[in-house]
């Protein structure tokens, strides 16, 4: 690993942390220490910094803002890149907006609204950052990533820099190309359409005043667990069995909304895993349905 620390250093990529806690930058609050974290000042040093990975055979996660992830208590070995300021950015031309890896989701939406735009009204809810979205092709109010998405800059694990187009990507409920060809989504470009200010506003007030009241933000917590299945909810049937309010450990299923766990305070991986498990079981046993968990694990047991 020194060798590469030793080039990184050289060739000035960005931040470089060793033994850092990857609790501080998971939405959840949890998770145990990454060999080392690397924040990229800009694409071209994130590029640099895959063929370095690439070229010296270490293994390594990308992380975005946090959401959707659940890091395990003993961390995640060899690198952990973190997309950081060099990609929190976004462009509007006429209709057109291209906007790096990093950049919210959410706050995407709300600068769209902003300039006329129509087509993000639904990522007002969805945490997250652009390079993640797209990955997860995220959706909300029955619309997703890929009713908008036209192409994206992509780095292949191999440092290969590589634009696909939305039939590339290979869209489906939840998922993208991404989750076979590894890559990390440097830049997207959505086509969006002209719209009426105020009704784009009065859309984004309603998604967010339902979202303050239906989910728990007020408590460290990953967005929704559990994809829906087919013609059915998640948190639907995880209310329907009883099992609002069931806690392991500081992991709790949500009050507010059941297809959300939320840290309580002392939340562990193994805490949150074994109630993921005792849900599946449970809706397995009264509904012979299997749910499948949205969030992606990551790191060591």
């Amino acid at each position: 690993m020194q060798p590469f620390i030793t080039e990184l250093n050289s060739a000035q990529v960005g931040d470089i942390l060793i033994d850092e806690p990857l609790a501080k930058h998971t939405t959840w609050k949890i998770g145990g220490p990454a060999d080392v974290l690397i924040v990229p000042s800009g694409k071209e040093q994130l590029v640099m910094t895959v063929k370095l990975l690439h070229k010296h055979g270490i293994p390594w996660t990308t992380i975005g803002r946090g959401s959707n992830l659940l890091v395990l208590d003993k961390g995640i070995r060899g690198v952990v890149i973190k997309l950081g300021k060099g990609l929190n950015y976004v462009e509007f031309e006429d209709t057109t907006v291209r906007v790096g890896g990093a950049y919210s989701f959410v706050t995407l939406s709300i600068k769209a609204g902003k300039e006329g735009l129509t087509g993000l009204e639904y990522a007002g809810g969805i945490p997250g950052s652009v390079g993640g979205a797209v990955y997860m092709n995220a959706g909300a109010h029955g619309s997703d990533v890929s009713r908008i998405f036209k192409e994206a800059e992509i780095v292949l694990e191999t440092g290969e820099l590589v634009r696909y187009s939305a039939s590339e990507m290979q869209f489906a409920y939840r998922h993208s190309v991404l989750h076979e060809v590894r890559g990390i989504v440097l830049e997207a470009t959505f086509a969006l359409e002209h719209g009426d200010r105020k009704e784009i506003a009065a859309a984004l007030a309603s998604y967010k005043d339902r979202r303050l009241k239906t989910q728990p933000l007020q408590l460290p917590c990953c967005g929704s667990v559990f994809r829906n299945p087919p013609n059915d909810f998640s948190a639907r049937l995880i209310q329907e069995a009883g099992l609002k309010g069931y806690r392991v450990g500081g992991a709790e299923i949500s009050t507010l909304h059941a297809n959300f766990i939320v840290n309580t305070g002392q939340a562990t991986a193994r805490d949150v895993l074994t109630l993921i498990d005792e849900i599946q079981q449970t809706i397995q046993s009264k509904y012979g349905i299997s749910l499948v968990p949205e969030v992606l694990v990551v790191g060591e047991r």
